[in-house]
């Protein structure tokens, strides 16, 4: 009779071992899952802020029409970019220089730069750009809590037999946005 009740109680525990280390494995993907759709809602709110800031320079950049359809061919890439998280990457990074390009040409008209519209529109989206910074990083932090989880042992054994899987980083697809910066005077 003692030995069953050891038994049982060894099984009792290992099952409430794997339970909770299924939890926690749960916890920490849908934590990464919440985190990327930080992203996605700062992102979607670029995305509503551009074409008001491209309305608004219009009037004043005619001839600048070039930087205007970057932005906006650049904005449309990110719309129809799959779900994959390299894809959105790479077509994140190509509106965030587009819209680089935009405000440095925007220097070049002080009438724009003094424009009420332009400006609070500009503020607008530089506040969301570090938004969409902040999201990416709480998304990696949270992508390497679960990849931690998963890689660790004996955790490792658990999310092989329920099918976890580590999720990818979101990283910067230009690789020219690696490459430091040339500061000249």
């Amino acid at each position: 009779m003692q030995i069953s009740t050891i038994v049982f109680a060894v099984v009792a525990v290992l099952v409430l071992w794997l339970v909770a280390v299924y939890n926690g494995l749960v916890r920490f993907r849908n934590r990464a899952r919440e985190a990327f759709a930080d992203i996605e809602v700062q992102l979607k709110r670029r995305f509503d802020l551009i074409p008001n800031l491209v309305e608004t320079v219009k009037g004043y950049m005619e001839h600048e029409k070039e930087v205007l359809e970057k932005v906006t061919v650049a904005r449309a890439g990110l719309m129809n970019a799959g779900s994959g998280l390299s894809e959105r990457a790479k077509a994140d990074d190509m509106l965030t220089g587009a819209l680089k390009t935009l405000f440095a040409v925007s220097e070049n008209y002080p009438q724009l730069k003094a424009n009420e519209n332009f400006m609070k529109l500009q503020d607008e989206l530089s506040d969301t750009e570090n938004k969409i910074q902040a999201a990416r990083r709480f998304y990696n932090a949270n992508v390497r809590d679960l990849n931690t989880k998963i890689e660790t042992f004996p955790t490792t054994l658990i999310a092989g037999a329920f099918g976890f899987k580590a999720m990818e980083f979101f990283g910067v697809a230009n690789e020219a946005e690696r490459q430091p910066v040339a500061v000249k005077f």
